[in-house]
């Protein structure tokens, strides 16, 4: 996080405004997860039972609850048919066969289907992300819709950060950062649907990395809002997570 990022927390929630602006939901759900696979479950892990429900239908549940999102497009590798099964009944959700390399390729490539248009709002949510509450959700759009800024959820770091360096004998201390400047990105990432795409396509092709879609946008000079996260929607990353991610939901 950049130190000139706007923070926005829980008192400062503007009550919903949307005024005819339209919001679309993206799910990038194009890797297996391979951090998160077990000895006993070798499926992707946006597909893994949480409480005999697939994570990624927990996930896009989460982002439907708002009745201001308008759709969720969830983008898929080409062949995945699990997806469409699990959505065939759902109108508001479009299973795209988009899915590129890496998270910025299939976040641009969903991009470019035909529901999106530039002036258009797009909340960038992981699949892995099951447990994200309707108020921060809310709080979210609430702020970027009233700012007229994309931003996304954060959460301020509580424990003391360590800056590393590589030393002969493994990652060393070089510096303690100061904490009230640190941040954890979380997702949704809101951003204008033009803007995301200009910022994406051009940091690929200048090979910047592209961890999250604010870092597209800090890369493009923008200065993304951080709007206070919540615990609950921690990213499944490890096996043991889920175990965590169960007792939440």
């Amino acid at each position: 996080m950049t130190s000139a990022a706007q923070t926005l927390k829980t008192e400062q929630v503007i009550p919903h405004i949307t005024a005819g602006r339209r919001l679309i939901a993206l799910v990038p759900a194009g890797g297996v997860g391979a951090r998160a696979l077990s000895d006993e479950d070798q499926s992707p892990k946006q597909y893994r039972l949480i409480k005999s429900q697939p994570m990624i239908v927990w996930t896009v549940q989460r982002l439907l609850a708002d009745s201001r999102v308008e759709r969720v497009v969830v983008g898929v590798q080409h062949g995945d048919t699990q997806a469409s099964a699990l959505f065939e009944k759902e109108p508001r959700v479009i299973v795209s066969p988009s899915a590129g390399a890496t998270r910025a390729q299939t976040v641009l490539q969903t991009l470019a289907h035909d529901l999106f248009r530039s002036e258009d709002w797009v909340l960038v949510h992981d699949a892995a992300r099951p447990g994200l509450p309707l108020v921060a959700l809310s709080r979210l759009i609430d702020a970027c819709l009233s700012a007229n800024r994309g931003g996304l959820l954060a959460m301020a770091a509580t424990d003391t950060v360590k800056l590393a360096s590589e030393g002969e004998m493994g990652p060393r201390v070089q510096q303690t950062l100061a904490r009230e400047r640190v941040w954890l990105a979380q997702t949704p990432q809101m951003f204008q649907v033009g803007l995301l795409r200009q910022a994406l396509a051009g940091a690929i092709t200048a090979g910047h990395p592209v961890t999250d879609e604010a870092s597209a946008m800090e890369w493009a000079g923008d200065e993304p809002l951080l709007v206070e996260g919540t615990l609950s929607n921690h990213k499944v990353t490890w096996p043991e997570d889920f175990e965590g991610v169960r007792r939440w939901l």
